[in-house]
């Protein structure tokens, strides 16, 4: 692709490119670019509001460029100050470690291994000296940490910030001068973060490298960005009727944004979806069907996709039970057990409150009958036991 073509490419789905004639005097270079994106390993998994910038990345590959993956396992010990409200709790050597090999396990079910190069910001940071730290921190006022949104607030409702949290977007700038990147992709939220790798490379005399901000992926509640911590995440190592099932579970209105952030589909392709949409000449259904048979087979592989889809049909559209449910022995207890308890011993609910709530709300059911009394005890005997759309359990009790 030439230069315009290529910057058409990557620019799809982005809020900004700063500066946008950076970029497009780098690409017309004709060299390829050291595209670098990091990631702490905070969390056992990945989920696909990471993908969005992983799928980036693909993209940059794609057209020849040279993608630098970094896992933060020195910056993860700090925890980055980004949209959070108080001070991060310290990850363990050992959860430190044992994420980062998840994280690169992961990632390679979207980049290619040949055109990736996985990189430690340990290997450099480690090795700082306290002198080489001030040396770093002397190039960033209090003043400039303190024009962070994050930051205005809390001092506002008096809450803690810690001295080590202004490190991090110093650490994670200097990232950029050790891999002397080209260009640098983060969410919205790591604006600051990132153009304060620009200001170090520009005082370390290197080129500063063009910013490139992505959206903010909306979870599976359709209000707060896609988050483990708040149970709105889709992980991208789900089983394949999982990640099938939750992608069909989310709002009409949600799937468009998902669709421009983490589908492969072009824009004139998806432009033309959406038309035939709003005119009713397509149900929204089978759009969404189509999101989900991509991003189950991205990570799973286009059988398990057609799989989890024939699941999907047979379970929701003929309210059919599916072939794999879990199947649990348990003691009979003299008067039954008391259904609260059940579904949460078992791991359906969180909790006996939880498994009260969705008795109200009708998504209880056990052998296919809705359960509206929360006093239920379940006897002795084999049960099919259905909680919300996607949860099942056939537990036989004195069996």
């Amino acid at each position: 692709m030439d230069a315009e073509d290529q910057l058409a490419r990557l620019g799809r789905g982005a809020a900004e490119v700063i500066p946008a004639g950076e970029l497009r005097k780098k690409i017309a270079a004709g060299k390829p670019l050291r595209v670098k994106a990091g990631f702490d390993p905070t969390a056992p998994d990945l989920h696909l509001g990471h993908t969005v910038l992983i799928q980036k990345l693909r993209h940059f590959q794609d057209l020849g460029h040279h993608v630098l993956f970094l896992i933060g396992d020195f910056t993860a010990r700090i925890g980055d100050p980004t949209g959070v409200s108080e001070t991060r709790p310290q990850l363990t050597e050992d959860q430190i470690r044992e994420n980062t090999r998840t994280y690169e396990r992961q990632v390679f079910k979207i980049l290619d291994p040949d055109k990736t190069e996985v990189v430690f910001n340990n290997a450099w940071l480690g090795g700082l000296s306290a002198a080489d730290l001030l040396r770093l921190a002397a190039r960033q006022t209090v003043a400039r940490m303190l024009e962070r949104d994050d930051f205005q607030i809390r001092r506002r409702e008096g809450r803690p910030i810690g001295i080590h949290e202004f490190l991090y977007p110093i650490l994670q700038g200097y990232d950029s001068v050790e891999l002397r990147a080209d260009v640098e992709i983060g969410g919205t939220d790591q604006k600051f973060n990132l153009l304060v790798g620009r200001e170090l490379q520009r005082a370390f005399g290197q080129a500063p490298q063009v910013v490139m901000t992505l959206p903010l992926l909306v979870g599976t509640d359709g209000r707060r960005k896609m988050s483990k911590s708040l149970g709105n995440h889709i992980g991208i190592d789900e089983p394949p009727g999982e990640i099938y099932g939750k992608v069909m579970s989310i709002s009409d209105e949600l799937m468009w944004s998902w669709h421009e952030l983490l589908s492969d589909v072009d824009e004139d392709a998806l432009a033309a979806l959406k038309k035939e949409t709003e005119s009713g000449a397509r149900n929204p259904r089978d759009v969404k069907a189509a999101l989900a048979a991509e991003l189950t087979a991205r990570f799973h592989g286009e059988e398990a996709a057609r799989a989890a889809a024939e699941e999907f049909v047979a379970r929701f559209r003929r309210h059919e039970v599916p072939s794999d449910v879990k199947k649990v022995s348990i003691p009979a207890r003299e008067g039954g057990h008391w259904i609260c308890q059940l579904l949460t011993d078992q791991g359906l609910t969180k909790s006996n409150s939880e498994a009260r709530r969705l008795i109200g709300q009708g998504g209880v059911r056990v052998n296919g009958e809705k359960v509206s009394d929360a006093d239920l005890h379940v006897e002795a005997g084999t049960h099919l036991i259905q909680v919300g759309k996607r949860r099942f359990l056939e537990v036989t009790i004195g069996g």
